[in-house]
């Protein structure tokens, strides 16, 4: 068995990195993202990056750091509005994008996990989503082709895996980790924790280790909080 754990983000990217390349990237805002992978994407300097991702974090965390180091050309994402620097570079033609419906992004990269270049769809007929895109009808309904996505490069944040890269994902930090893993030429995964081979529940696996090239354990983490949600204590 190939050893497919690194010391650090830095060692895991090497060799892997160029400009221009095309990558997934999961998590779903601040939630289940490689935060250890994308700063080391920032330190290595790489640009005119292509990156498939839900969102592109907040201003100053997640993507975002790679927007404001100016090292992305263009975006493909489902959800952009928490973003004012994205918003920012979008609008003033700086930044290329690519808008996706959620769902559709989803089955995107995992269309192109599955070795499907396209399918078609419903979703975004009759808007913007539509326009430049084969349309075809089935039972007298119209669709739209899209096509599947494939990356140089996969970044994904996991929870537990064994030292196979078989991978156990948190509750909803699952999110776009799953699909993004499969889409990529390469695999990397950054984890709370890995564990012997045979510690895992087989059937509790949700991305199996052949998907995974590369990882490494990225704990301990301070918890981001996208959206603070308090109230008033209520005195006694």
């Amino acid at each position: 068995m190939a050893n497919k754990r690194y010391t650090d983000a830095a060692t895991a990217l090497e060799g892997v990195l160029f400009d221009g390349m095309t990558i997934c990237a999961g998590g779903f805002g601040l939630c289940g993202i490689p935060e250890r992978l994308i700063d080391a994407i920032e330190a290595s300097g790489v640009k005119d990056l292509t990156i498939a991702s839900n969102n592109a974090g907040i201003d100053g965390q997640g993507l975002g750091k790679l927007l404001r180091s100016r090292q992305v050309k263009k975006m493909i994402s489902s959800y952009v509005g928490e973003n004012k620097e994205f918003e920012r570079q979008y609008l003033s033609g700086e930044l290329e994008v690519e808008f996706c419906p959620q769902g559709t992004l989803a089955e995107r990269c995992r269309a192109g996990g599955a070795g499907i270049p396209g399918f078609y769809t419903k979703t975004g007929v009759g808007t913007q989503v539509a326009e430049g895109k084969e349309t075809k009808v089935f039972d007298g309904q119209e669709y739209i082709l899209e096509r599947g996505i494939r990356a140089d490069l996969a970044i994904i944040k996991g929870w537990k895996a064994d030292e196979s890269g078989n991978l156990i994902f948190r509750k909803t930090a699952r999110n776009f980790n799953q699909p993004m893993a499969t889409a990529g030429k390469i695999c990397v995964a950054e984890v709370e924790e890995i564990v012997p081979v045979g510690s895992l529940d087989p059937d509790a696996i949700h991305l199996p280790g052949i998907y995974v090239k590369r990882m490494i354990v990225g704990a301990p983490y301070d918890k981001q909080i996208e959206f603070r949600t308090v109230r008033e204590r209520v005195s006694a």
